[in-house]
């Protein structure tokens, strides 16, 4: 966690208590594993088919990402989420990659009207 942007500086003892509570737990470093495994494999099978079937989420999607983190670095995040969504808003905010832990009330400012319906 300590390698990305911002260092360790984010986290308080108490969300890092917490952080090493549930990895403790039974299944969690399986499922996380699984998932970031899945990622880089079966999920990009099913969404270059979803892609070539033109199938489209149609819900509203905000996306949010870290203007000092990898996704912008290497991605045009909006074009990417809207090769899949019909929908879609979203904006880089002034972060890394730990964006509830580096800046919480920048993110429920952004989050709370989108959820809320109020955008």
């Amino acid at each position: 966690m300590g390698a990305r942007s911002a260092g360790m500086a984010p986290f308080s003892s108490e969300a890092l208590t917490e952080y090493e509570r549930c990895l403790a737990l039974p299944g969690t470093a399986t499922g996380i594993c699984g998932d970031y495994r899945a990622s880089a494999t079966i999920d990009l099978e099913h969404d270059q088919a979803d892609i070539d079937a033109g199938i489209k989420l149609t819900c509203p999607i905000k996306v949010m990402w870290g203007a000092q983190g990898a996704i912008e670095a290497c991605f045009d995040a909006l074009a990417e989420w809207r090769k899949v969504a019909t929908d879609v808003e979203g904006t880089a905010l002034p972060c890394g990659h730990y964006i509830a832990e580096e800046i919480p009330e920048t993110l429920l400012e952004e989050a709370l009207p989108f959820l809320l319906g109020q955008q």
